[in-house]
């Protein structure tokens, strides 16, 4: 006897196979993407400071070519001062001013995220209701399809034992004119 269910059983049960791991496939590619923009906002910080740096030495550079100037133009000092009070307070406005956009930016991207992941979130539980109803419908679906492999099974076995009676009874037929034809 000849067992149809098994193969019909290994195709359900690869594609079951196949639908979770492509749900882990994008579950992991979602927490990918969370990995990622936790990266860029805590590579802010590291931006923000090698910007910081890149501005200090700006005005450290301002502070040597106004000592310079003081000191190659003798009674240019009081103009220098004024200079030099005028950049630092620039510096500090502009190093102000870069603090609060760091700080903006680090907040805005962080609001974006967590609604990202709120969002995701709600996604990836839905899709896991949808996945569950498709695999239970999917197991019904190989629970009839084995049935009906089943019935096939004993339809041919049924077709099987009829042709080895017709075959009985042709050898029978063929036994019983081979008698009279020698008779």
């Amino acid at each position: 006897m000849v067992d149809y269910t098994t193969p019909v059983t290994t195709a359900f049960e690869m594609q079951r196979a196949t639908i979770s791991q492509s749900q882990k496939a994008l579950e992991q590619s979602v927490a990918f993407q969370h990995n990622v923009s936790e990266a860029v906002i805590d590579s802010l910080d590291t931006q923000e400071s090698a910007q910081r740096r890149g501005v200090e030495l700006s005005k450290t550079a301002f502070h040597s070519y106004l000592d310079a100037v003081e000191s190659t133009m003798p009674g240019a000092a009081g103009s220098v001062e004024e200079m030099r009070e005028a950049i630092d307070e620039q510096f500090e406005f502009l190093l102000d001013n870069h603090a609060e956009l760091f700080e903006s930016i680090e907040s805005e991207t962080r609001e974006g995220l967590d609604a990202y992941d709120e969002l995701t979130t709600d996604y990836l539980e839905a899709m896991d209701e949808q996945i569950e109803m498709v695999l239970e419908a999917h197991e019904d679906l190989e629970g009839q399809s084995i049935e009906a492999a089943e019935q096939v099974e004993d339809q041919i076995e049924q077709m099987q034992e009829q042709v080895e009676q017709v075959q009985d009874q042709v050898q029978e037929v063929q036994e019983q004119a081979q008698e009279s034809l020698e008779a």
